[in-house]
C-alpha cells in the first residue's frame, strides 16, 4: 500500500523554519524601530540632549587629548634615542686594523645599531678644533689619543637599563680601556613618560565614571518622567526587557553622539595647536608635526563612549525600573 504525498509526515523543524524566520525578522524590525524612535525622542528635546552629550564629549575629549599629547611626545623622544651613544676608548697600542675587526664584530651584536670608528688622526683633528690648542699640539712627538669607537645602541623604551648592561659587557672586552655613557637622562625621560601614561589611565577612568553617572542620572530622570507610561505597559503585560529596550538605545545614542563630539573637540584643539608647534619646530630645524587620532583610535573612542552609554543606562534602568509597579 503506497502513501500519497499528502499523507507523508513533515518533520517539525521544517514546519517551524518559516515561522522562526518571520519571528527573527519581526524581532529585528522592532529593534530598528525602537532604535530610530529613541533618536526621535532625543531630537524633541534638543537643548537637553546637547547639554548632556556636550558633558560626555568634554569628559572623553580630555583623556583623548592627553593621550595624543603623550603619543606625540613619545614620537618626538624616539628621535632622541639616536643621540644615545657609547664611547669606547681603546688601548693606545691597539692598531687601526684590529679596531676595524673589533668594530665589524660589534656591528653583529643584536643590541647595537651602528658603530663608527674615529682614528687617532681624526680624534686629534677634532680635539684641535674644539680645544683651541692647535699651536701647542704641533710640538707633540706622537699622537697620544686612542682610537675611539662610537657605538649607537638599540634603545628599548620599556627597558632603558639594558644599555647599562651593554656598557658593562663592552668594558670587559680586552681592547677596550674605557667605556662612557650618560644614560641617566634616558631613564628619567622614560620614567616620566611612564608616570604620564599611568596618569592618563587614572584620569580616563575617573572621567569614564563621571560619564556613567551623567548618563545614569539622565536615564533615571527619563524613567521618572515616563512613570505612568511604564505602569500602563506593565498592566497590559509588557515584559521588563520590552520596557528596558528604549532606555538602553537612548543611552547608546548619548554615547554615540558624545563620542563623535569628543573626536571633533580633539581634532579642533589639535588644529589650533598645529600652527604654533610647526613654527617652534622650524626654529629648531625639525620636521616634527603633530599627529592626530587615526582611524582605529577614533573607533576605539566612539566604541568606549557607546559602551559607557549602554552600561550607564543598563545600571539606571535595572535599579529604577523594578521600583515602578502598577498600583
Amino acid at each position: 500500500m503506497t502513501t500519497s504525498p499528502a499523507n507523508k509526515r513533515v518533520p517539525p523543524e521544517m514546519k517551524k523554519g518559516p515561522q522562526q524566520n518571520t519571528l527573527m525578522v519581526s524581532y529585528l524590525i522592532h529593534h530598528l524601530r525602537v532604535f530610530i524612535a529613541s533618536l526621535g525622542d532625543l531630537s524633541r528635546h534638543p537643548m537637553a540632549t546637547l547639554m548632556t552629550t556636550a558633558v560626555i564629549a568634554i569628559a572623553l575629549a580630555l583623556p583623548a587629548g592627553l593621550y595624543l599629547a603623550l603619543n606625540n611626545i613619545s614620537g618626538l623622544s624616539a628621535g632622541w634615542d639616536g643621540s644615545t651613544q657609547i664611547s669606547l676608548f681603546l688601548h693606545t697600542k691597539v692598531s687601526e686594523k684590529k679596531a676595524q675587526k673589533f668594530a665589524s664584530r660589534l656591528r653583529l651584536h643584536k643590541e647595537i645599531d651602528k658603530v663608527k670608528l674615529i682614528s687617532k688622526d681624526q680624534g686629534l683633528e677634532q680635539f684641535r678644533k674644539i680645544s683651541g690648542f692647535g699651536g701647542a699640539l704641533e710640538f707633540l712627538d706622537d699622537n697620544p689619543l686612542p682610537i675611539v669607537l662610537v657605538v649607537q645602541p638599540v634603545v628599548d623604551p620599556q627597558r632603558p637599563d639594558k644599555i647599562s648592561h651593554l656598557v658593562k659587557q663592552l668594558e670587559e672586552e680586552k681592547l677596550v680601556e674605557l667605556a662612557q655613557l650618560d644614560v641617566q637622562w634616558v631613564k628619567r625621560l622614560y620614567s616620566l613618560l611612564e608616570i604620564a601614561h599611568r596618569g592618563i589611565w587614572i584620569v580616563g577612568s575617573l572621567l569614564g565614571l563621571a560619564v556613567l553617572l551623567v548618563i545614569g542620572n539622565t536615564i533615571r530622570l527619563d524613567i521618572q518622567n515616563r512613570r505612568a507610561e511604564i505602569e500602563v505597559a506593565k498592566l497590559i503585560g509588557a515584559s521588563n526587557a520590552f520596557i528596558r529596550r528604549p532606555f538602553l538605545y537612548t543611552g547608546l545614542w548619548y554615547g554615540l553622539i558624545g563620542g563623535f563630539m569628543a573626536w571633533l573637540l580633539t581634532a579642533v584643539s589639535l588644529s589650533f595647536l598645529e600652527g604654533p608647534v610647526q613654527k617652534l619646530a622650524v626654529l629648531y630645524h625639525s620636521t616634527f608635526r603633530l599627529s592626530g587620532l587615526e582611524g582605529d583610535h577614533i573607533l576605539v573612542l566612539i566604541g568606549i563612549s557607546c559602551g559607557l552609554g549602554l552600561l550607564g543606562s543598563w545600571l539606571a534602568v535595572g535599579r529604577h525600573l523594578s521600583e515602578i509597579e502598577p498600583s
